[in-house]
């Protein structure tokens, strides 16, 4: 087994490359973000920047009290759209290794909703990567989010700063 010139966290074996480490993790669980960042940087030498972003669910939209929020999403369709967001910023910037990490199901004040870690040789890379995965995110990913609050239950949209910030890329 050798490892590919360009990014320690793929294997070449007959002439295939394959991603030792999943990119993409739709689930109910929590997870830990010194875990998640210490596989980004398990054996990974070539890589001097890690940009990490954690996003939560906030107690408060637009002036309500949230009390909890529901994501469903479409298994299969979701993955595949994760996928595509991936490609288009490994096309976009040098980076390495990506994990995106998106949970489902009930969530409460506090949670951990989403995770996105990226690494490169260099910041600048990492750091646009990041914010550009996050903001297709918020506006391609099939996600559906049910907010509720002391009045009832919501369906959200896309807030439209945050389709107008994804438009800029």
């Amino acid at each position: 087994m050798t490892l590919h010139n360009d990014q320690e966290n793929n294997v070449t074996k007959n002439n295939v490359t394959e991603n030792k480490y999943p990119e993409i993790s739709i689930q109910t669980a929590d997870f830990s973000l010194s875990d998640e960042v210490a596989l980004l940087e398990q054996d990974n030498a070539i890589d001097g920047a890690i940009v990490t972003f954690t996003g939560r669910v906030r107690n408060q939209n637009e002036g309500k009290n949230v009390t909890s929020l529901t994501l469903e999403h479409y298994s299969g369709m979701t993955e595949k759209s994760l996928a595509t967001i991936i490609k288009q910023a490994k096309e976009r910037w040098r980076i390495g290794r990506v994990k995106v990490i998106h949970r489902i199901g009930e969530l409460f004040i506090g949670d951990q909703i989403v995770f996105v870690g990226v690494t490169s040789k260099h910041r600048q890379d990492a750091f646009a990567a990041n914010e550009f995965i996050m903001d297709y995110l918020k506006v391609q990913a099939p996600f559906w989010k049910k907010e509720a609050n002391k009045d009832g239950v919501n369906w959200l949209d896309a807030k439209s700063t945050d389709e107008s910030k994804a438009a800029t890329w």
